[in-house]
């Protein structure tokens, strides 16, 4: 009696349709094993059946990319060395949302573990990390207290794998959302660099050639955790901690130097981390891209569990693991560069000639799938989508502020806008002494030391925006990545997205995933930043409740190798310009910012007005500006507005500003609207500023200049925010620790 039952598919989240296209494949029945096969490979985590017609609309290629979507990451050309080698950079974004909820120091650590194989599994050498994160509120009565062990548990896994791995966390952001409570975020970015001749790719090349299995042994852990991460949270989703996966981040460090030095050999054709399915996915995947077969016998594959079953071995997502095809006769450099590092090399067998992915256990045959309708030709869905799901309402409510610099202080003392040092203060982000400029900037600035250039990163997301409108608020991520950069100097060149949303198979939410890939692609396409690769993250929902649509968008550019002149104001006596000008703003379009959030604690309208080709210019001139030495501090303006931009300037090193505008908005408006493309610049050579905005056609207003201590904004003469600069300072250092440390006396 066959042991795939109707229960048994729909246990391993295979539909009725599903399961009959897997049989048609076959031709027979599947047994347990190979349903297990399919149920991770088809899951959403693995094949993106939901999206991938979609994702076809987003902009791939330019003159700088070699490698885009469709390899562990993407790569892009970056210069060359003294000697004429061109140089590269791999980069890509990941998640690891469910398994950071259910344990969270294991499911941020191994998320950064994940990021880091895709990035040398290509050749590369992984020399920064950044991360998003997205937790629910810290003082929620009713979350809060789980809310905060959350945050603890993802932030000392993060910094645990990174430090000791020994990359370099270099930046990232936090936000805090009651949509997140149930489902946090936890998306990793990860960039490495190599020269373009050491490229490798992840294929089964060469019939005949050995197949190689390297690094930690395989356990029990992660089982299913492909499927866990394709579906809803539960009432017992805290009971799956078994999908989540154990890292070990020095095993890790040991496995990059062996797979480089293993490289260097000439041995290798073709390398692929175990990531999400193990095993399965590294050799179906392997041999689909090669047009090869893959055979295994799972007697040769090394094990910490005794009796473990094929299902179970298959299956398993442990983590530190690699799979190699050497050239024939060549295996034995390969294993004897792996030895010398203390780690397992076991053949586990060779490339054949008929497509199929083969499993043997002690020679018996217990799986036999053809590979490519298994890696590339799962079930594509054109799921019906409506309107994007929102029950925001489009009016604004009445507001006046009542003290618009207790105001500014609510802003400054809030989780969203607050100092985030007690973060990024337990990653090492100087590690490897490459990072130009780490966390607290605008971007992240790594030197490259082969080319002579640095490469700026920039980490962005907006739920709030992209929940009132996805197209537009994608569009609005696009530019605050492009603008990051452009304000310590660089050119954005290329994008990494990590797509964070609800249930797909509810129309409203899938709405929002088309109208948020729409519009990101709009905005890629303008802005020149191709997509080469990313995540795609679904069924973000807890008993029903998605969180907001979060896509998150990695942007890199290309610098000469300078300090960037940062976001803090220096010394006294220097003109303040807005670059850009004050912007349009109106009632409507305050609903979606921090302002609406902390001061009014309410949601309504659409997000700020982007006029793209507007952005474009206010960039290329603080570009200009920034990499010509004319700026001693730029900051763009975004959470929190203009006032908001001006205190953190005001932060670094304790210098104030004394600030005149001349605008008929009202002023909560005026100070807190969060229209794009707006950059404050402070300098020392106004003209120099005057004329560079003059040529690219935008407006440099003066805005004031730097003085004294204290933060004193005025609107026509009338005094609008008057505050000590170190008070308000105190205030925002203070708030992340002090909510945290509530947990100790709840």
């Amino acid at each position: 009696m066959s042991q795939i039952t109707p229960e048994v598919v729909a246990a391993h989240s295979i539909t009725p349709d599903e399961y009959e296209r897997i049989v048609s494949i076959l031709g027979r029945e599947p047994n347990i094993t190979e349903l297990g096969i399919f149920s991770v490979m088809w899951s959403e985590h693995c094949s993106y059946k939901s999206s991938r017609v979609h994702l076809k609309k987003l902009p791939t290629k330019s003159k700088l990319v070699v490698q885009g979507p469709g390899e562990n990451a993407g790569i892009m050309e970056i210069g060359a060395d003294a000697e004429g080698n061109p140089w590269c950079i791999a980069f890509k974004i990941e998640s690891h949302n469910h398994p950071s909820f259910i344990e969270p120091f294991q499911g941020a650590a191994t998320g950064v573990g994940g990021i880091l194989r895709d990035i040398f599994t290509m050749g590369a050498r992984p020399i920064a990390v950044m991360d998003a994160l997205r937790f629910g509120p810290l003082d929620d009565p009713a979350t809060g207290a789980r809310n905060r062990r959350i945050v603890d548990g993802v932030v000392h896994g993060i910094a645990h794998y990174g430090n000791c791995f020994g990359v370099p966390t270099v930046g990232g952001e936090t936000v805090f959302e009651p949509s997140y409570s149930g489902n946090p975020l936890v998306n990793v970015f990860a960039l490495g660099v190599f020269r373009k001749d050491q490229i490798f790719y992840g294929k089964a090349a060469g019939i005949g050639n050995p197949v190689i299995y390297v690094g930690a042994k395989t356990g029990r852990d992660g089982i299913h955790g492909a499927t866990m991460a394709s579906g809803e949270f539960t009432e017992e989703s805290k009971q799956k901690r078994p999908n989540v996966q154990v890292g070990d981040p020095f095993m890790e460090k040991l496995l990059l130097e062996a797979c480089l030095e293993a490289m260097q050999t000439g041995a290798i054709a073709g390398i692929q981390d175990m990531g999400a399915a193990g095993l399965t996915c590294s050799t179906c995947e392997m041999g689909s891209r090669a047009g090869t077969g893959i055979e295994i016998d799972l007697m040769h594959v090394p094990q910490r569990e005794v009796g473990m079953t094929p299902y179970e071995i298959m299956l398993s997502e442990s983590q530190e693991r690699m799979l190699l095809v050497a050239y024939k006769g060549r295996e034995g450099e390969v294993l004897d560069v792996f030895r010398k590092w203390g780690l397992d090399a076991r053949i586990v067998g060779e490339v054949k000639d008929d497509g199929m992915m083969r499993v043997r256990d002690h020679g018996k045959i217990v799986a036999e799938i053809p590979s490519r309708p298994l890696a590339d030709e799962a079930p594509l869905y054109h799921r019906p989508y409506s309107k994007p799901l929102r029950t925001a309402p489009m009016e604004a409510p009445a507001f006046a502020s009542k003290d618009l610099t207790k105001d500014l202080y609510t802003l400054a003392g809030s989780e969203d806008l607050c100092d985030k040092r007690w973060i990024w203060e337990q990653y090492d982000y100087m590690v490897r002494t490459n990072t130009v400029q780490g966390p607290g900037g605008d971007a992240a600035v790594m030197r490259i030391k082969e080319t002579g250039t640095s490469v700026a990163m920039s980490l962005d997301g907006n739920g709030r925006y992209t929940y009132l409108d996805p197209r537009e608020g994608a569009k609005l991520m696009v530019a605050e990545c492009c603008r990051n950069l452009a304000a310590v100097g660089a050119e954005p060149i290329g994008a990494t997205n990590n797509l964070n949303f609800g249930n797909p198979e509810r129309p409203e939410i899938m709405a929002q995933i088309v109208e948020a890939i729409e519009g990101m692609a709009e905005a890629c396409a303008f802005f020149e930043t191709p997509i080469t690769g990313g995540n795609v993250s679904l069924y973000n929902e807890t008993l029903g409740d998605p969180i907001f649509p979060s896509p998150v968008l990695g942007i890199v550019g290309l610098m000469k190798t300078q300090m960037p002149a940062g976001i803090a104001f220096r010394e006294a006596g220097r003109d303040i310009y807005l670059i850009g000008g004050i912007g349009a703003a109106d009632e409507v379009r305050m609903g979606g910012t921090q302002y609406a959030k902390q001061v009014i604690q309410q949601l309504w309208g659409l997000p700020p007005r982007l006029d793209m080709t507007f952005e474009k210019k206010v960039q290329g001139a603080v570009r200009e500006i920034v990499a010509g030495g004319f700026a001693e501090s730029a900051h763009d303006v975004s959470d929190g507005g203009l006032a908001f931009c001006l205190a953190e300037s005001t932060f670094g090193n304790e210098v104030g500003a004394a600030i005149e505008l001349d605008s008929t908005l009202r002023p909560e408006l005026l100070l807190y609207h969060e229209g794009p493309s707006r950059v404050v610049v402070s300098t020392s050579d106004a003209a120099a500023v005057e004329r560079i905005a003059a040529a690219h056609g935008v407006p440099a207003v003066k805005i004031g200049t730097t003085a004294g201590s204290e933060l004193v904004i005025r609107n026509r003469g009338e005094v609008l925010i008057e505050t000590g600069v170190r008070a308000l300072k105190q205030c925002w250092a203070a708030a992340l620790e002090n909510k945290l440390h509530a947990e100790v006396h709840a």
